[in-house]
């Protein structure tokens, strides 16, 4: 007697829908277990509940990953474009934002909606609250030497144990999300089974997330929480021109949130706050080359409560040519240290995860272990601000969907 499914998926969020949909419509009996009571919960919360589904101008560059080779053959095979036509097809009005990122015009909704009603005719059985205790192969080997299952004489199978009982099947794909945003059910187990089939994992992070400063910092800066300015935030080769916010613990905004993927943890970020402005240049034209015309301009550039702090952190060292010159670039290259992020709490992503070495880029199947997928935000692929996370989704989602 055959199994009673195909696949087994772990996880009903983007990647693992995906997987789900594009494997039932090539007539695989597809079963998703999901922990939480109900699917999609990250969709649902993301973009300020309006989900940035995905990204116009999605590159490789736009990932970072231990291998940044690995995401090339996914993005290739299922592009930006195909999402969109999805959406269309379904009628759901979205709009761009800015920088090619696309929202829904109503609610994140209509894309849980969407990925629910396409599941439906590819046969697609989905159970939520289902709590998995473990998942264990029948024959007893982690490992296996055959690369091809179709060549491996050995019958292979997975039992999937849940709270509410045992499931089975040949193939099981890992979709269970990173470590960020714990409210609403996130946890280290797709790490933890990656482990358990003797599979490496690139340390994880928070990332995405707002930057804490320490108690003189917080002390000058963090009565200004809601003040918000358009900056250049850099480390090391790095750099991210947009919105900056001040917060009652540090500062957020996107900037910041773009370049806590790439800080090391331990040095100083470098903060332009007068991004494209030539400030001697613009107080030779304001006519007044003094303290009050200094106090002027920054007014101008920047918004009046934060200029005023900056001119009472950083006082005008007098009038002459020297003074102007060092003051403007003490704006232009403004260099904090922050003492740590806002952690797992507030990150809208976890950088690292399963190894990619680990994984096939054209399938997302382990090289060990035949039968086992690991795809979305658990494998060590972590994208920037502005879909590219949901992109990334989609596009592992359907490349494992294809192979199981």
């Amino acid at each position: 007697m055959g199994l009673p499914y195909d696949a087994i998926i772990l996880g009903a969020g983007a990647a693992g829908l995906m997987c789900a949909i594009e494997a039932g419509k090539r007539g695989r009996r597809i079963l998703v277990l999901e922990r939480s009571e109900r699917i999609g919960k990250k969709i649902l919360i993301s973009g300020g509940g309006r989900c940035n589904f995905t990204n116009r101008y999605v590159a490789p560059e736009n990932f970072i990953s231990t291998n940044p080779h690995f995401a090339k053959s996914a993005l290739a095979r299922y592009r930006p474009e195909d999402f969109i036509r999805l959406v269309e097809k379904h009628g759901i009005p979205f709009h761009e934002k800015k920088l090619g990122q696309l929202f829904c015009d109503r609610s994140a909704n209509d894309i849980v909606a969407m990925l629910e009603e396409e599941c439906r005719p590819a046969g697609v059985e989905i159970r939520p609250s289902a709590k998995i205790i473990g998942v264990e192969r029948t024959d007893g080997n982690a490992k296996a030497d055959t690369p091809n299952r179709e060549h491996d004489s050995v019958v292979r199978e997975f039992v999937v144990r849940a709270e509410d009982g045992a499931f089975s099947a040949p193939r099981v794909v890992v979709a269970t999300g990173g470590l960020s945003v714990a409210k609403i059910g996130a946890t280290s187990f797709g790490y933890d089974l990656a482990r358990q089939f003797g599979l490496k994992v690139v340390p994880m992070r928070a990332a995405l997330v707002p930057f804490l400063l320490g108690d003189a910092d917080r002390k000058r800066w963090c009565d200004l929480a809601g003040v918000s300015t358009e900056v250049i935030v850099s480390t090391g080769k790095q750099a991210f021109r947009e919105k900056m916010l001040f917060t009652h613990r540090g500062i957020s905004g996107p900037a910041i949130l773009q370049i806590s993927s790439y800080w090391d943890g331990k040095g100083s970020i470098s903060i332009d706050l007068a991004p494209g402005h030539d400030l001697n240049s613009l107080l030779g034209a304001h006519g007044h080359r003094d303290q009050t015309g200094w106090r002027s301009l920054l007014r101008d550039i920047l918004p009046r409560r934060l200029a005023d702090r900056w001119l009472q952190v950083h006082p005008l060292p007098g009038n002459s040519d020297r003074a102007f010159i060092e003051a403007e670039w003490q704006l232009h290259s403004w260099q904090l240290s922050p003492v740590g992020t806002e952690g797992y709490g507030k990150a809208e992503v976890t950088a690292g995860g399963v190894d990619t070495d680990e994984l096939s880029s054209t399938t997302m199947e382990a090289r060990i272990v035949p039968g086992l997928f690991f795809i979305g935000e658990v494998v060590d692929v972590t994208g920037q601000l502005g879909g590219f996370n949901f992109q990334w989704a989609w596009a592992s989602g359907f490349c494992a969907g294809q192979a199981i």
